[in-house]
């Protein structure tokens, strides 16, 4: 279980004196093996929070407990060791090393080429071609997206982090990613929490928090709360000022 108790975090504006605040005091509790979504508009939070939580940012002020311990301050390499899993919404590149090497380094023990191709294979890579290729330039976005949900796979996580996976994702891999997302929530017994604006997404986990101006506005499962999204009740929410449109964009967008 992990639970944020009223975290803040803020950045030096570099227009006035004071700090902005980009969450403000969050209270938010991840229960073990559960599916939640947190969506809501751009610019509203949902990024930083899923860095607040892997300890890419430290909270300005409150608690981060991870299973009980308080993992505020710890750094990115000892919240992995203990069990922590992340996705970038930009995946990074590597290089000099191989596909194969980076699904050795997220399993933590030896793979054979047959068991880094299954990984690979699970989310829609044709294996024998990328296996041996170095996470470099020469990838593309979505395929350097494919490989780190393989990192993922790998590694067995007891708690993931999604930072929007759709990203970059063509039609038929993201249909391909909410099995993988719904085999990893059935078979991985872990935890998992996705930054997504995405309806099929949404629509396959526990519960949705929304967040918007660095508050949660709300929280619910999912089948009580997506209809409300969808619907004119919360659609304001999900409205960019200046080109109305709402976050629920065509799938693999």
């Amino acid at each position: 279980m992990l639970e944020l108790r009223n975290v803040c975090f803020a950045v030096q504006d570099e227009t006035a004196e004071q700090k902005k605040e980009i969450i403000k005091n969050v209270s938010l509790t991840i229960r073990d093996n559960e599916f939640v979504a947190i969506t809501g508009p751009n610019g509203g939070g949902k990024s930083t929070m899923a860095r607040l939580i892997m300890g890419i940012e430290k909270p300005t002020s409150g608690q981060i407990l991870y299973n009980g311990e308080d993992i505020t301050n710890l750094s990115i390499t000892e919240r992995a060791k203990a069990g922590i899993g992340f996705a970038f919404q930009t995946p990074v590149r590597f290089k000099g090393i191989t596909v194969k090497d980076l699904l050795v380094l997220a399993a933590g023990t030896k793979l054979t080429t047959a068991e880094a191709c299954q990984y690979l294979s699970e989310v829609g890579l044709c294996a024998r071609d990328y296996v041996n290729r170095e996470v470099n330039a020469s990838l593309s976005g979505g395929e350097l997206k494919r490989i780190e949900i393989a990192t993922i796979l790998a590694r067995k996580p007891h708690f993931s982090v999604f930072d929007e996976p759709e990203a970059g994702i063509d039609l038929w891999s993201f249909q391909n990613l909410i099995r993988i997302f719904d085999r990893l929530h059935k078979d991985m017994n872990g935890s998992i929490v996705i930054i997504s604006h995405q309806e099929r997404i949404l629509n396959i986990a526990d519960r949705i928090v929304v967040i918007a101006d660095g508050e949660v506005m709300t929280e619910a499962a999912s089948q009580e709360l997506l209809p409300k999204i969808l619907s004119d009740s919360l659609g304001c929410l999900f409205h960019k000022e200046a080109e109305g449109i709402t976050a629920f964009g065509k799938d693999g967008e």
